[in-house]
């Protein structure tokens, strides 16, 4: 019990400045309310390339501007939350971009830093753009 408090403590603190979600189901209604996309982070408490993500990529403000302008921010640790089956949970940490209801489009696994990540951003927004067409 108290490792899933520390964990949730951790996560709160890394994430204070985002409205990270920890339901798959939810994320979607929220996404299909808020007429937005989804990002899922799955994650594992054991996991180093994972914090290194939460604790310099994910802690950017113009990062987290970008995620919560356009995503619905769904954060699920392996071993811990309900990951529905249909997402891999290994190799972590696992980034998935899906549509509202839930269509996975462009899913990559790996540490990304900040330059990195924000071109990996734009990639998948071309792939939205191209779907919509």
């Amino acid at each position: 019990m108290k490792f899933i408090f520390v964990t949730f403590m951790l996560v709160t603190s890394l994430f204070s400045s985002a409205l990270w979600q920890d339901d798959y189901n939810k994320a979607l209604e929220l996404a299909k309310v808020q007429d937005k996309r989804v990002y899922l982070l799955i994650v594992s408490n054991s996991c180093g390339w994972c914090r290194k993500f939460e604790n310099t990529t994910l802690k950017d403000k113009k990062i987290l501007k970008r995620l919560n302008k356009n995503y619905i921010l769904l954060h699920l640790v392996r071993g811990v939350d309900n990951i529905p089956l249909n997402f891999k949970t290994s190799p972590i940490p696992r980034h998935y971009f899906s549509t509202k209801n839930g269509k996975i489009i462009f899913p990559v696994v790996g540490y990304r830093d900040v330059e990195s990540f924000n071109g990996f951003l734009d990639t998948v927004n071309e792939r939205f753009e191209r779907m919509k067409k």
